[in-house]
């Protein structure tokens, strides 16, 4: 190839790669785009390689995605912002293929362009190529289109602002479900960019007509809409528009729609402030709380806090109380469990007296209810209603319920406790903990679950944190150690992987005198596995210890390790050895 010939060269390599057969070969050159067009040059890129791509008919959806994602970082490519316009053909075509995906990536690219692109070149290029997809033939253009209108109008003439409207009114109204529901999921973009003057005719008129729409899929997307168009408008005019929109998507034919109200419920409330919220909205909730679907439920129940904090005390007594105790006692496990989730913030909202005739005799329901999840929801947020009513109240109502599920027969309930008690102990002092709660922590390092065993190590070291090392040693220690006899060989592990945890906490002393005589006792245990990790604890001490107990204990034992006849063993003591001289050598 002679040098007169090179500049053509890497676009002669492009056509060939995005010709062959080879997915993966014509996805690098996709990705290679930026390289060519520096190669190429901002003129030759706009002249040559621009119109190769809009013309390139690729049917692979993966290699079409790559496309429209570099052409959204092209523009220094072909020369700036004053030249943006010519990356606009190739996107059009990609904004009308039938994968979603593909589509979605070109409208942000095109948005991203854009947004960036000189007045005149919108109204010349931009603004045309919305036209020209709002009327495409197939409906993936006018899917497409929905989601470009806010780019152009902010800077368009009236004229052309006008017209904008108008096509979007159309679109509001197309033959094709997918059309609709994109006109209705991209209406608050338009109406963002929109004056208030056409915002109160124009843009509510599309969004009547979306809110009557046939198909449920359109109008629970009109739902969304509801949220993004009250805060737009004034507060008179969202009281007169959306919130009758709102009550009667509450009572919607299909569950779907009153799905996504109450999904959406404290968005719609902020919309349209506390005192319609107080008047219009809490009937329509309590409807969704006692809806027929589960699944509206579910949604309703999970917003019963967010939705309260909106409402005084009174109202919340009055209307909310009574629909929790009917979903606290709800048919399905997954409506108890979302209640369970959010039951708790309550507390503070209803006040001390409330929360004690009130929600206790609920949170002690759903404490002993069937299914784990709801009781680990109820057992997670427990210090909501600590602060509301004080820990002793806390202690005498719960705690036996806490006590039971200690025991629970699923592992994960028993998780859930052990991670909630150094939270419980910080909260209920050391008296109470040492008479209620330290058997239970003991009973838990010989679990049959090691979820449940290494959780109750961790357990120990994080109380003897909060109650301090003279605790530790005269309430858990002693315990711990006298463990080491158990014939159970994973228990022994246990306990390794306790003291390994607790000898930070305790101190140099501690560890020195009591802690690491046992660790050297167990290195000489008949299980192989018992004996590495003693290996992998011993290197996990020497940081703590003074480098004569490292040198007079633990790297005898860990020699005498290292000639064990199993190979793990041996693996692990080596480990250590090393580890003790890397430190030794850096000191």
């Amino acid at each position: 190839m002679s040098m007169g010939d090179e500049p053509l060269y890497p676009i002669a390599v492009l056509i060939d790669e995005l010709k062959n057969e080879d997915i993966q070969l014509r996805l690098n050159s996709i990705r290679r785009l930026p390289t060519i067009a520096r190669a190429l040059g901002e003129e030759r890129t706009r002249k040559e390689l621009i119109p190769f791509l809009s013309e390139n008919n690729d049917d692979v959806d993966e290699v079409l995605l790559a496309m429209a994602e570099e052409l959204g970082v092209f523009i220094p490519y072909v020369g700036g912002t004053e030249h943006a316009y010519v990356l606009l053909p190739p996107l059009e075509t990609l904004c009308t293929v039938e994968e979603t995906c593909v589509r979605e990536k070109a409208v942000e690219s095109s948005c991203k362009i854009g947004s960036q692109m000189r007045e005149t070149d919108l109204v010349d290029h931009f603004a045309p190529m919305v036209k020209r997809l709002a009327a495409g033939e197939w409906f993936t253009a006018r899917v497409s289109a929905c989601g470009l209108f806010h780019i152009p109008y902010p800077r368009a003439p009236e004229s052309l602002k006008a017209e904008l409207r108008s096509v979007y009114s159309q679109l509001c109204q197309d033959d094709m479900p997918m059309v609709r529901r994109s006109a209705a999921t991209n209406l608050g973009k338009f109406a963002a960019t929109m004056e208030p003057a056409n915002l109160k005719t124009d843009i509510m008129q599309m969004f009547e007509d979306l809110t009557q729409d046939d198909q449920d899929s359109v109008r629970l997307l009109v739902v969304e809409g509801c949220a993004a168009l009250g805060k737009l408008l004034e507060s008179q005019d969202c009281v007169k528009h959306i919130l009758p929109v709102i009550v009667n998507f509450s009572q919607d034919k299909s569950w779907r729609v009153r799905y996504m109200v109450a999904n959406q419920l404290y968005e719609l409330c902020e919309a349209v402030g506390p005192e319609p919220t107080k008047s219009e909205l809490v009937p329509a909730y309590v409807r969704l709380l006692r809806d027929n679907e589960a699944e509206v439920r579910i949604a309703a129940a999970g917003k019963v806090t967010k939705f309260s904090l909106i409402l005084n005390a009174e109202l919340a007594i009055q209307h909310i109380l009574p629909c929790i105790k009917e979903l606290s006692s709800d048919s399905s496990q997954h409506v108890r469990s979302a209640l369970a989730s959010v039951i708790m913030g309550m507390a503070p909202i209803l006040g001390k007296e409330a929360t004690i005739d009130q929600l206790l005799p609920i949170f002690l329901s759903l404490l002993k209810d069937e299914f784990p999840d709801v009781r680990l929801s109820i057992i997670s947020k427990l210090d909501q209603v600590n602060q509301v009513i004080g820990i002793d109240l806390l202690s005498q109502s719960l705690l036996p319920a806490i006590v039971e599920l200690a025991e629970d027969r699923h592992w994960r309930v028993r998780l859930a406790i052990i991670e909630y008690i150094p939270l419980l102990a910080s909260q209920l002092g050391v008296g109470f903990f040492d008479d209620k709660l330290g058997a239970l922590c003991m009973k838990w390092l010989q679990d049959k679950v090691y979820s449940i065993r290494d959780a109750a190590a961790t357990n120990l070291k994080r109380l003897a944190e909060e109650f301090g090392p003279d605790w530790a040693m005269q309430h858990i220690v002693p315990q711990v150690l006298d463990m080491i006899k158990n014939p159970h060989y994973l228990h022994r592990m246990t306990v390794i992987r306790a003291i390994s945890l607790l000898a930070p906490v305790m101190g140099s002393e501690i560890t020195c005198s009591k802690l690491l005589p046992v660790m050297v006792d167990a290195s000489k245990d008949r299980v192989p596995n018992i004996k590495f990790n003693v290996a992998k604890a011993l290197q996990s001490l020497t940081p703590i210890v003074d480098n004569s107990v490292v040198e007079s204990t633990i790297r005898p034992c860990l020699i005498e390790l290292s000639e064990d006849p199993d190979a793990d063993v041996r693996y692990f003591a080596n480990q250590a050895l090393q580890a003790i001289d890397n430190k030794t050598i850096s000191s």
